[in-house]
């Protein structure tokens, strides 16, 4: 080539764009159609908001933007165990990410241990289920929010503390319905307690179908207080016909439940009545405590990027500008790029569990460091209580008028 020709030539090269960095991939199968698809939408909207933040702000982890693919499972068993085989098999998807749901993620976990060999890797389930948490899979999974366990022993002692002994169950009739009612049968043991009744209904449960049998059987019990283990539609049509049966016991939810689409189901009736005298528990802090920097963060990017849901998942359904289940995907997605970024460079499959293990006292910005360890992949210990204040959930700052 003519030497006159290579200023030409670097000039050309100079201002080409650069080629775009290769996505990261998350594997993500969820609800995102059916009665719990408000779950799987706002757990994806919040890790989107943190991806697309650390974009905008840094270009990517480390230099490559993070992309989560989603597959619809609506909360069903089989079609999650389909997705996660393509997901592994395809070998795009870098970790699993996110999954929805205990009777979703419990199925797939036999999964993980037959394609051990391919070194695919679980990362924050939105499930407080035991079987993750326990041999022969904990080692599969890497948790951040608390168990089941906690959220019902918690609750337990704080209704026993209150002078309400006689609690009853309404669950889900799977393995998480399951998994709160033994959390629940536990605690109460621990006590010297046994259930005052207990109820069940099947998975995919509407808000518009009645829950009158269920409410009669609890009824039955003479409850002081009721724990329901379930999805928001089926907990929100429980309340309204407990209330409606002059059923006026304090009723309590897991976080599973997704408060704010439970609210919204229980204000469209129009009575204040409705909402009174709830308690969910939290696996993360309330959204509105601004003294935290990782709810400063989540706001944030929440109200700059307004992840939209994924593709085919938006049809009828209204976004929330904040929630506890974004706030703990937005979480889910800031622990993960944190345990990427201390690797040093973005790790193939083989590698995650090496880079996740050696997190150590992460700061999370929610008042509470993250570790994880050979024998320890669970990220937080903790659990809140809220309350409906003023039409949102709120937490709760005085037990007084809750005793019996």
């Amino acid at each position: 080539m003519p030497k006159r020709f290579l200023p030409l030539l670097l000039a050309v090269l100079l201002c080409s764009p650069a080629a775009a960095a290769e996505p990261i991939l998350l594997g993500m199968s969820g609800a995102f159609t059916g009665p719990s698809r408000g779950l799987g939408i706002e757990l994806y909207r919040g890790s989107m908001a943190y991806f697309n933040q650390l974009e905008a702000s840094s270009g990517g982890l480390l230099g490559r933007p993070v992309r989560i693919k989603t597959l619809d499972d609506g909360y069903d068993p089989v079609p999650a165990m389909e997705n996660t085989i393509d997901f592994i098999e395809g070998g795009e998807a870098l970790a699993l990410f996110n999954y929805v749901g205990t009777p979703t993620t419990t199925r797939v976990l036999p999964l993980l241990k037959h394609y051990s060999d391919r070194g695919i890797l679980l990362f924050f389930p939105f499930s407080g289920a035991q079987p993750q948490r326990e041999p022969p899979y904990a080692e599969y999974v890497f948790n951040l929010r608390d168990s089941y366990r906690r959220e019902t022993s918690r609750l337990v002692d704080k209704f026993v503390e209150l002078g309400r002994e006689r609690i009853a169950v309404f669950y889900q009739a799977d393995a998480y319905g399951r998994s709160g009612w033994d959390g629940v049968r536990r605690a109460l043991d621990d006590h010297g307690l046994s259930m005052a009744a207990e109820a069940t209904y099947r998975r995919g449960h509407p808000f518009q179908r009645s829950t009158a049998d269920q409410v009669e059987l609890i009824k039955a019990g003479n409850p002081e207080a009721i724990i329901s283990v379930g999805s928001y539609e089926a907990c929100a049509a429980f309340i309204r016909d407990a209330r409606d049966a002059g059923l006026d016991a304090p009723i309590a939810n897991l976080s599973f439940v997704g408060s704010e689409n439970l609210l919204a189901l229980l204000r469209s009736l129009g009575e204040d009545r409705y909402t009174r005298r709830l308690i969910n528990t939290q696996v993360v802090p309330s959204y509105e405590d601004e003294s935290l920097s990782a709810v400063r963060e989540y706001r944030r990017a929440m109200d700059e990027f307004a992840p939209a849901p994924p593709e085919g998942a938006a049809k009828g359904y209204a976004p929330l500008r904040y929630s506890f289940v974004s706030f703990e995907g937005y979480l889910n997605a800031k622990t993960f790029a944190a345990l990427v970024r201390r690797n040093g460079r973005v790790p193939d499959r083989k590698d995650m569990r090496c880079a996740a293990e050696g997190l150590r006292q992460f700061d999370l910005g929610v008042g509470a460091p993250v570790s994880f360890g050979p024998d320890d992949h669970q990220g937080l210990k903790r659990i809140y209580f809220t309350t409906v204040k003023d039409g949102v959930f709120v937490p709760v700052r005085d037990w007084t008028g809750w005793t019996q």
